[in-house]
């Protein structure tokens, strides 16, 4: 660390060391009775420096502390967090996970995709907190500790398979059939394919009628919101907003982990509606 001179001195730092050094030649000769008032100049000189060394030390110890960052982490909120933990084992972008959802239904439309996890109400169901699979129908199982599952399969796998993130997709025939398909975010691979059991004759043919109306793919809607505002694409879906317009609501998460949901018009391409998520 480099330190500036005091401007109420007119000593150098040069001249400094000499007089100590003729203080020290003052003290011996003094010790030899043949001077009597050279030390009293060494001995003001060796205090100055003293004093001089006691304010500097102080200083260059606390100075390696202050510089370090206490607050890097410790300012992202509980969600920001959490987002950035995910996305740091994500490997397979929107754009590669779009394609193999839709590859996964002949002549099929990606209408929904969203990466499991991120701003779920669920997030504790879906990250594999709760003990797996064999866990909850034991109720001896959490209190013995492993005596009683004899693999301990319980307690040592909770973030197994179960704990992968996960995209989780629909594609739409051009009839309105949906299919629902979950693709591994680490490996890319198809983990499940599926048709949607649970729909009506009245859902086939909404989402028959957006997918129809729908001129813009989800990847141009993508792209029309992170050139707005650089990002990852955690979540993309067709749906009509309260002016009944039909959009793609695009969330795209910064770099300071914040979430921007845009509302991109499906037919247009323009961005209707912009919100951040600060948490």
């Amino acid at each position: 660390m480099r330190f500036e001179p005091r401007r109420n001195k007119t000593v150098s730092p040069r001249t400094r060391r000499l007089r100590v050094a003729g203080g020290a030649l003052c003290a011996a000769a003094l010790a030899a009775t043949l001077v009597t008032g050279c030390g009293q100049d060494s001995g003001d000189e060796t205090a100055a420096a003293t004093s001089e060394a006691a304010k500097v030390l102080p200083n260059q110890t606390t100075s390696p502390s202050g510089s370090v960052s206490p607050s890097g982490t410790a300012q992202l909120t509980e969600d920001q967090t959490k987002r950035k933990e995910l996305l740091s084992t994500v490997k397979v972008t929107f754009d590669k996970a779009a394609t193999t959802a839709v590859g996964e239904v002949s002549g099929g439309k990606l209408t929904d995709l969203d990466l499991e996890g991120i701003d779920d109400q669920d997030d504790d169901d879906a990250t594999g907190s709760p003990s797996p699979t064999g866990s909850p129908t034991d109720g001896t199982s959490p209190s013995p500790g492993g005596t009683e599952s004899p693999g301990g399969t319980g307690s040592p796998s909770p973030s197994g398979s179960a704990g992968s993130p996960k995209w989780v997709a629909e594609v739409v025939e051009e009839d309105g059939t949906a299919h629902n398909v979950t693709i591994d975010a680490v490996t890319g691979k198809v983990i499940d394919s599926s048709p949607d059991a649970d729909q009506s004759d009245a859902d086939k043919q909404e989402l028959a009628d957006q997918i129809s109306k729908a001129t813009q793919t989800p990847q141009q809607a993508a792209k029309v919101a992170t050139d707005k505002k650089p990002g990852k694409v955690t979540s993309i879906a067709l749906d009509e907003n309260d002016s009944n317009v039909l959009v793609w609501q695009v969330d795209v998460v910064t770099e300071d982990w914040k979430k921007t949901t845009f509302d991109v018009d499906a037919a247009k391409g323009t961005i209707t509606d912009e919100q951040v998520d600060d948490d």
